[in-house]
């Protein structure tokens, strides 16, 4: 046989660390990851998330100081999520500009100003019933939810936040968003749609994470997991409205629609690795089954590999301390 069969030899780049780091194609780097944090008012101390191992609900009197912790290692963004204790059938202390939603906002500026803030704009961790707006009977009213969407979005920004970020899965939330923020004065606030939303069972310790009272499911505002044409048409129909960027949520087992989304839009494109989809990591490798720190690197750079170019992550930090 001949030296020179076969021709074709790829391995040839993957000889050395030094080979394999010069031709890597995907990359990703602290300043394409966010940090999801939940803030709990009321409460004195940490509270373990037992279902996100290392996961913690945040005191709102220790909030700056976590704020600086996360900017020393690195981290330059997070989205806030907070654990209310003034829930009612509407979500009203979102919009209070005393509220929770505000106080967080003001809190993280007033700590790390550089830092930037995404206020996750929902209501189904200040509801009494747990669902993601207004209810009319078994139903969530959509329109009445998108009045309270536009409140809650300007009472964020008028304490500080950089990024809207609405969650609520509403027809028609991103136009409803921007019309109040413009009409207030805050033309210059951008929003970052979670503009393709799955139905998903992989937000089950979120659940617990944000002190969910949610009794059913979301089924009828959330995507079918299996619906991929309608994935990117949710995500169009967002930027038809005028949002400044677009997000798949879960990551994981949807990294064909990241791939979707980034080949019709030239939008930014954000990926949320959801509480699920950590813990799965978290459990398997207390088990001994997998290796955490290159399982967490394979699966955020599947996610950049595919298009987008944010994640959302619970591991932004143990990256941060580990120099990524």
């Amino acid at each position: 046989m001949s030296s020179q069969f076969p021709e074709a030899r790829p391995r040839r780049l993957r000889r050395s660390p030094e080979l394999r780091g010069l031709f890597q194609e995907t990359e990703f780097t602290l300043n394409d990851l966010v940090l999801p944090i939940f803030v709990e008012e009321e409460i004195d101390d940490f509270v373990p998330i037992t279902s996100m191992p290392g996961v913690l609900r945040i005191p709102e009197s220790k909030l700056a100081g976590e704020i600086e912790r996360y900017a020393r290692a690195g981290i330059k963004s997070v989205m806030t999520f907070g654990v209310s204790h003034h829930l009612d059938a509407s979500g009203s202390d979102t919009w209070n500009e005393r509220g929770l939603v505000s106080r967080m906002s003001a809190i993280c500026k007033d700590a790390v100003p550089e830092m930037i803030v995404m206020s996750d704009t929902c209501f189904c961790e200040y509801t009494d019933h747990g669902h993601c707006g207004v209810m009319h009977g078994a139903e969530v009213d959509n329109d009445r939810t998108l009045v309270n969407l536009g409140k809650q979005a300007v009472a964020a920004a008028r304490a500080g936040a950089d990024v809207i970020a609405p969650s609520a899965a509403m027809d028609g939330q991103v136009q409803a968003i921007r019309r109040a923020l413009d009409e207030a004065g805050f033309s210059h606030i951008p929003i970052m749609a979670y503009s393709t939303k799955f139905a998903s069972a992989l937000y089950g310790p979120f659940r617990e994470a944000g002190g969910s009272a949610l009794k059913g499911d979301r089924k009828s505002y959330q995507m079918n997991p299996m619906n991929r044409r309608e994935a990117v048409r949710e995500s169009l129909l967002d930027e038809q409205e005028g949002a400044d960027a677009l997000m798949v949520k879960p990551a994981g087992a949807y990294l064909d629609i990241i791939r979707d989304i980034r080949e019709a839009s030239r939008l930014p494109v954000a990926a949320y690795q959801v509480s699920g989809e950590y813990a799965m990591i978290k459990f398997g490798a207390q088990a001994g089954a997998i290796d955490e720190g290159r399982i967490v690197r394979e699966t955020l750079g599947s996610i950049k590999r595919a298009g987008a170019d944010l994640i959302f992550t619970y591991f932004a930090m143990d990256l941060a301390l580990a120099g990524i």
